[in-house]
């Protein structure tokens, strides 16, 4: 979320604009990734980590997520 964050800061300061995200998620309840207003750890990663690849984030961070990226763009305007 902070990466998100400096990115439409930047963007703002420059005059360009963001030109999308990519996501890993999942619908499942997994514990792959910290953070999130479930306020996930690094202890509760063994919880239920099953990418043998990229990290996903759980249903509950993506929504999150989507949440964040929309206040960022009513701050920062959709460049």
């Amino acid at each position: 979320m902070d990466e998100l964050s400096r990115v439409f800061c930047v963007h703002a300061q420059h005059g360009s604009r963001l030109g999308g995200v990519h996501l890993e998620l999942t619908g499942d309840n997994v514990t792959e990734c910290t953070g999130g207003s479930a306020g996930l750890g690094i202890a509760d990663l063994a919880t239920n980590y099953q990418s043998v690849c990229d990290p996903r984030l759980n249903y509950t961070q993506s929504l999150d997520l989507a949440f964040a990226i929309a206040d960022l763009f009513e701050t920062h305007g959709p460049q």
